[in-house]
């Protein structure tokens, strides 16, 4: 679709939330065919656009979307670490198809949700349009170029040739749904919904619909337009219908509104959900039906006291994540997500940052149907280019770091809207955020904060980082005033994405990541946004609110330390944390080969749990919890001490929990610092029957009770109590593995080609305990009709293969993710390994 499309106001229906997939398309009222299926797939040596489409494709590869083609591929350290390791490329996709039935009385266009990127399409040789940015949902009216009565080739040419785009992994290829989208001649268009509730309380909801409908008849055109309100046991809660009429060639806004007694609301922890069912009709027939999932919920933010859903005062315990997902790559199945948010939910996360990009339609309804709210962010650059491989400004001018700053100016608008649209219904959805740490490509902003003093070294920060401001807001406004500027200003290109988002939704706020607050506060940037998110900057809250005491504040993104969390607990108005991240990821390791990912606080690459989701449970979970973590004093930051005392620190940095093992095998003697966590006031802990001695977490800077001890074969046990509650766990030191367990998360899958499960190895000793210290090589073998995804083992510095029956263990575990065909049948996972007896699950494909 032409970008120039969107410079006028569309309104937003969830398009892909609208009933389960499907394989045919059968009446008026089936608008979306899954178009997913049967492509063809071939990476080209170059990256000229092809002049002779179609292409002959009988000898390319058959695939299924959504595919990404760089997760297939293999490590290595000539590639960039910002990225993973991982290459690019150019690849190029065909799908042959009929033209649906009626088409002269139809129209049909093409949905990606987003395809990575620098994307060209053609429709019968016929150019359609391009959608550079890789994260933006975009479409095309097939209509005009369909032939009647002869297949249709669609053509789609992809070029991440330039692969050290992004800071993090991006993925490659059409990584997210394609729908064929089917309909009449008089319609809802694709995102033709707003549906917004001014009046959300436990007694009543008022619900304001705004429907556009679009007459691309000859003729003037009567109609009949119906709303009903569904709830979400199927029961029809409220209805209007009006009688309607638009001339030919034109389409309108129409507005509806509803009432609802004692409504079920949208939170985080009853994500209640409703649905509005849009039915067009003429002559008493039903001529186009749209279903907009919503939820009925009120949204409140208060610069003294902070954030209310629904009235209830919320703190956000939020995480960032990238949109790639370990052995997957950036395709990912709604499976794996799953399985992640659960765990993220039961460490009591609410609320997901998408860094620093849109995410995808299927990522969003499972917010929606899992109460997880979201900061939907649009841009990680504006106006100038980051530095691929060291953040900050741009410094490298080589071909393969070209990203979408080349594109910014043309294309922000276009992709700023078009995700709005699409994701503006979802009550997940709480925060609009235009941009991540954007100040870093305007060089003299951190110059003007007094702390950076050498511009022949523009990441030498003179102590920024660990220091509050040490200028005044006249000094650092003053500074803004005379420094040096660009073609573009940071605050002018902040107030215009502002502008367009406000435009297409008055409804939410609009925040923004700032890295260098000091200096965004007094140059008008702050003034563009509803919310001031800092980054990393918690020194700079205090310091802000006695500056600008009418101006909210909260942390958008920070490292995840207790201290993070307390600003949300001591500091009124600040309301939030974002944890950098909630999950490993690939990318931001350039030079680190072999690592490949890092930075994850609770989960890692393949969805494992580290210490960190154990000591942010302890924090955010109301319900008693206890954990140990062990680490060698050499790596702990700590120094040794008595184990009568509490331990004390080399650096301020060992105050941030670390992945601490959650095993007690060590070196006889060896010193080791032991960690425990609980929300319980007092922990005792126990080596082999004999007290260590007791602690208080609230005695220690970050709530963490700890003990240095040599290590001694037995059995460690931490036993917290609180008034009358008593809770412990144990670590026992194991022995030799004898064996290993195969366990998966879910032995039915749907025959669907998209439903996943995943199985989990782990080397056991012969008490049946699971061994962390030893490793084994692990092969998985299929028997029956199913695709095995990948295989990884969590490691960071894991380079064995994604695409792989076979790896090596880390910690004594690995992961491989198997996918359901179409096919129902009895499918059986065996695991082997060398020296070991097979391990074999079965699963029923229905």
């Amino acid at each position: 679709m032409n970008k120039h499309i969107f410079t006028t106001l569309l309104l937003v229906i969830c398009l892909f939330s609208c009933g389960e997939k499907t394989t045919t398309n059968t009446s008026a009222l089936s608008r979306e065919l899954d178009f997913n299926f049967d492509w063809k797939f071939q990476l080209q040596k170059d990256t000229v656009l092809p002049t002779n489409v179609p292409l002959k494709d009988t000898d390319w590869r058959d695939i299924r979307l959504p595919h990404d083609w760089s997760v297939e591929l293999s490590f290595d350290e000539s590639f960039e670490g910002c990225t993973g390791y991982l290459p690019g490329g150019v690849g190029v996709y065909q799908k042959h198809f009929e033209t649906p039935e009626d088409i002269d009385n139809k129209s049909v266009y093409v949905l990606f949700d987003g395809v990575y990127n620098n994307a060209t399409f053609w429709l019968n040789g016929k150019k359609l349009g391009e959608n550079p940015y890789g994260y933006s949902p975009t479409y095309f009216d097939l209509g005009p170029l369909l032939n009647k009565n002869k297949e249709n080739v669609l053509t789609v040419h992809v070029d991440h040739s330039r692969y050290a785009d992004g800071r993090w992994y991006t993925g490659s290829g059409i990584y997210r749904n394609v729908k064929l989208i089917t309909l009449n001649k008089l319609h809802i268009p694709i995102w033709g919904t707003f549906i917004s509730t001014p009046v959300a309380t436990k007694e009543k909801a008022s619900i304001h619909l705004e429907t556009t409908v679009n007459n691309q008849l000859a003729n003037n055109s009567e109609f009949t337009l119906t709303t009903n309100i569904i709830d979400g046991d199927g029961n029809q809660v409220a209805s209007k219908e009006e009688q309607l009429s638009l001339s030919a060639n034109n389409k309108e806004v129409f507005e509806q509104d509803f009432s609802l007694s004692n409504p079920k609301l949208w939170d985080t922890e009853n994500p209640n959900m409703y649905k509005a069912v849009t039915t067009v009709s003429q002559n008493g027939k039903v001529v186009d039906e749209y279903t907009t999932p919503f939820g009925i919920r009120s949204l409140r933010f208060d610069n003294k006291t902070g954030f209310y859903l629904n009235e209830k005062k919320t703190n956000v315990k939020g995480v960032c994540i990238h949109h790639a997902a370990g052995l997957v790559g950036a395709a990912v199945p709604e499976g794996v997500w799953r399985r992640r948010f659960e765990a993220l939910k039961a460490c009591g996360v609410n609320a997901i940052r998408t860094a620093h990009n849109p995410y995808s339609e299927e990522f969003m309804n499972l917010c929606d149907e899992m109460g997880i709210l979201v900061q939907d962010e649009f841009f990680d650059e504006w106006d100038y280019a980051k530095d691929k491989r060291k953040n900050y400004h741009d410094r490298s001018f080589d071909y393969i770091t070209r990203g979408y700053v080349e594109h910014f100016q043309e294309w922000a608008q276009s992709d700023l809207t078009r995700t709005m649209l699409r994701d503006r219904n979802h009550p997940s959805v709480f925060q609009w955020s235009i941009g991540n740490e954007i100040e870093w490509t305007y060089l003299h902003y951190r110059y003007d904060t007094g702390f950076w003093k050498d511009p022949n070294d523009p990441q030498a920060s003179g102590g920024y980082w660990g220091s509050a401001p040490i200028l005044t807001p006249k000094e650092i406004k003053a500074n803004y005033d005379a420094a040096e500027k660009g073609e573009y200003i940071l605050a002018e290109t902040a107030h215009k994405l502002a502008k367009w988002t406000r435009e297409l939704d008055p409804t939410r706020i609009v925040t923004t990541n700032m890295v260098v607050p000091q200096t965004s506060m007094v140059s008008g940037y702050a003034d563009a946004v509803d919310i001031s998110g800092f980054s990393y900057r918690n020194l700079d809250i205090a310091w802000a609110q006695e500056h600008w005491p009418d101006r909210h504040i909260t942390i958008n993104e920070n490292p995840g330390t207790w201290d993070d969390w307390k600003q949300v607990l001591e500091k009124p108005g600040v309301f939030s944390i974002f944890m950098w991240t909630g999950i490993d990821y690939m990318g931001e390791r350039d030079g680190d080969w072999p690592e490949k990912s890092g930075w994850g606080d609770l989960l890692d690459l393949a969805g494992f749990k580290y210490q960190g989701w154990n000591y942010f449970k302890s924090i955010w979970v109301d319900e008693p919890h206890i954990s140990i973590g062990t680490l060698p004093v050499a790596k702990s930051g700590f120094k040794q001490t008595s184990i009568s005392g509490q331990q004390l620190p080399e650096n301020s940095n060992a105050y941030k929990w670390r992945d601490s093992n959650m095993h007690w095998n060590y070196k006889d003697g060896e010193p080791v610092v032991v960690e425990v966590c609980s929300n319980l006031d007092s922990v005792e802990l126990f080596l082999n029957g004999k007290s260590l001695g007791s602690r208080k977490g609230a005695d220690s800077p970050d709530k963490l009770c700890r003990w240095t001890i040599p290590y001694e074969v037995g059995t460690l046990i931490a036993k917290a109590t609180s008034g009358e509650d008593e809770i412990s766990t144990e670590l026992k030191t194991t022995s030799e593995p004898i064996g290993f367990t195969l366990t998966a998360d879910k032995i039915e899958l749907k025959a669907d080609a998209y439903d996943v499960s995943h199985f989990i190895v782990q080397l056991v000793d012969k008490d049946g305990l699971p061994v962390k210290t030893e490793n084994a090589k692990i092969e998985f073998e299929v028997v029956g009709d199913a695709k095995i995804l990948g295989v990884d083992n969590g490691a960071r510095s894991n380079i064995q293969d994604f695409q792989s029956n076979s790896l090596t263990t880390a910690k004594g575990r690995c992961l491989m993710i198997l996918q359901s065909t179409k096919n129902a049948g009895t499918v059986k996972v065996i695991a082997k390994a060398q020296g070991y007896d097979n391990q074999e699950v079965t699963l029923q494909v229905k």
